[in-house]
């Protein structure tokens, strides 16, 4: 018998070519929503160089009609016949003010994430990160009016405590006059900011492997250091991004600064004396008295706090990126 003739012996016919993955072959629906992204990403930054071309154009022509420094003046009158205006005092409050802000937030941000997250019972934690979501939408306007109703007849006390006890620094020294000052700007921003960053971070510490927690555990490690050697490693890029994120609104935010400060175009050694200015704060309040060039002028100013946030944003990523394999993400 000729076993090779045998229909046993056949080879059968080869398997379909299975479909390719590739970009190019995959579904219409696909190559739809691959090109909708794209195009997202290709327009935000079109928009993104095009609010730097206008800014740019804008503050070279304010720039070249300043009779002054424009980055060490300490005076804006732009509206003037010989307009002298410069960025020192703005720049100044803006920095010192958002650095208040983030030095009071993040670790109390950090610590109510902790809470909600690994310390309180759930039916605790739930209403609590309810409340604290919900603090992230009170319009800037309302904070605003509270600081200047509420937080600045009530700060006396605690001024005139750091000046009793710190005012030798000079940063800290207090000559009893109303609370309007970037000290307390920073506080009303450390407010502001603390629901995102707490928000951010509690989800962040959330994703937190409970391998790791677990193990930990099992070695005989407490709480405290549970958190130390595990949820706060992994967590680290998260609370930065969180920060960043709260960083943002403070160099931005505008009505509740020009509610509460006292704007004047001094530098003071102390943190506590009245007046100081933002580059938004000063914005708002000059730009609807403001001529042709008196805008030009402000845009200026603008162009400089986008520089500023573009930094910032940089600086953030670059932390981030160097600490990201010490962050457990990819464990």
């Amino acid at each position: 018998m000729d076993y090779s003739t045998s229909p046993l012996s056949e080879t059968p016919p080869p398997p379909p070519a299975a479909a390719s993955v590739s970009g190019r072959t995959v579904r219409p629906g696909d190559r739809i929503f691959l090109g909708l992204s794209r195009g997202s990403g290709i327009a935000l930054l079109v928009i993104m160089a095009a609010i730097a071309a206008f800014l740019t154009y804008r503050s070279v022509l304010a720039i070249s009609g300043d009779k002054s420094n424009f980055f060490t003046t300490l005076d804006w009158n732009a509206t003037g016949t010989e307009p002298k205006f410069g960025i020192a005092v703005l720049a100044f409050g803006t920095v010192v003010s958002s650095v208040i802000a983030m030095a009071i937030a993040v670790p109390v941000a950090v610590g109510i994430a902790l809470f909600i997250s690994h310390y309180a019972p759930r039916k605790l934690a739930s209403p609590l990160g309810y409340v604290i979501d919900l603090l992230a939408a009170v319009p800037s306007i309302v904070y605003g009016l509270w600081g200047a109703l509420f937080l600045v007849p009530h700060l006396g006390g605690l001024y005139g405590w750091l000046n009793d006890y710190l005012g030798w620094t000079g940063i800290f020294s207090y000559s009893n006059g109303a609370a309007r000052s970037l000290f307390t700007v920073g506080i009303l921003l450390a407010i502001m900011i603390l629901p995102i960053v707490t928000s951010v971070s509690r989800e962040v510490f959330l994703q937190v492997p409970r391998m790791h927690e677990e193990a930990a555990l099992a070695l005989g490690a407490t709480r405290w250091e549970v958190i130390r050697m595990s949820v706060l490693p992994f967590g680290r890029s998260g609370v930065i991004s969180a920060s960043m994120l709260g960083l943002g609104r403070a160099l931005g935010e505008t009505m509740a600064v020009a509610t509460v400060l006292s704007p004047s175009f001094l530098i003071s050694a102390s943190l506590l004396d009245p007046g100081g200015g933002t580059f938004a704060q000063n914005i708002a309040s000059k730009f609807s008295e403001a001529d042709t060039f008196g805008q030009d002028a402000l845009i200026a100013s603008g162009l400089v706090l986008f520089v500023i946030t573009l930094l910032v944003n940089g600086a953030a990523r670059l932390i981030i990126a160097r600490r990201k394999e010490y962050s457990g993400a990819s464990s």
